[in-house]
């Protein structure tokens, strides 16, 4: 029986074709790249579990389940890698919840969120425009989802490093927060390309960007129409890209370090 064991952390969604897409599919390329580990899975959003549980009976552990699970399965070494974007409010809730249980294993790491330091926000970049194909006179969009927390810097960083590295076509937005829609729009503005391409940069490709990206109605896609753009959806979440899971096991390898 395996002594070790990864903790795969997402905030969670109840759209079960993006989860096959981006959740699942990272969690496979972990138990690949770490054959000696056992692989769980735990969701921060304890609506998203009991969605889950009441509307399709699938049954995800919390972070807290999660550890109990793997004490009882008998791991003693246990690595945490959350699959959120940022250092934010889930990260936060997450690392209190291990602080507790810290003292359930002989030994507990933890990987960074995606976007922790400088070469992470440029691997990230290089990685989605590596296969992400746009027209000349198009501008890419991203909407990310945005929060009070400080970590929120994220996204206007992110923004200035895509344009420091060369593609300054590509916008980014926030649903909840700065920069947000009607900034996108005077930047768009500025530009004068009237052709948008809008792509989600969040895990998954869940409840916002379905709605409040993609919906016919209240959206993205319809505002920017409204105001005469050309608007096609790229409805991917970043766990469908192969460089953005890379990193992600990456940081797995530099906890352990």
């Amino acid at each position: 029986m395996k002594k070790k064991g990864i903790l795969v952390v997402s905030f969670g969604t109840s759209h079960l074709d993006t989860m096959e897409q981006t959740i699942e599919r990272l969690e496979k390329s972990v138990e690949e790249a770490f054959p000696d580990r056992a692989v769980y899975r735990a969701f921060t959003s304890g609506i998203i579990i009991r969605k889950l549980k009441r509307t399709e009976n699938l049954a995800v552990d919390t972070v807290r389940e999660a550890l109990d699970r793997m004490a009882k399965d008998g791991i003693e070494d246990v690595a945490v890698q959350p699959t959120h974007i940022i250092n934010g409010i889930e990260n936060e809730r997450m690392m209190e919840v291990l602080m507790e249980k810290m003292g359930q294993f002989r030994r507990m790491q933890v990987g960074k969120p995606l976007l922790s330091s400088v070469d992470d926000y440029k691997k990230a970049i290089h990685a989605i425009m590596a296969e992400t194909d746009l027209a000349e006179d198009e501008m890419l969009v991203f909407m990310g989802h945005g929060t009070e927390h400080h970590a929120n810097s994220a996204y206007p960083t992110l923004e200035y490093t895509f344009h420091a590295l060369g593609y300054s076509q590509v916008l980014v937005g926030t649903v909840e927060s700065f920069p947000d829609l009607t900034n996108v729009r005077r930047k768009l503005e500025i530009s004068g390309r009237k052709k948008v391409a809008l792509m989600p940069f969040m895990l998954v490709a869940g409840d916002h960007a379905k709605h409040d990206m993609a919906g016919e109605e209240d959206s993205w896609k319809s505002e920017l129409q409204e105001d005469g753009y050309e608007v096609r959806v790229i409805m991917k979440g970043l766990g469908e890209f192969e460089g953005i899971r890379k990193i992600f096991r990456e940081h797995i390898e530099e906890a352990g370090e």
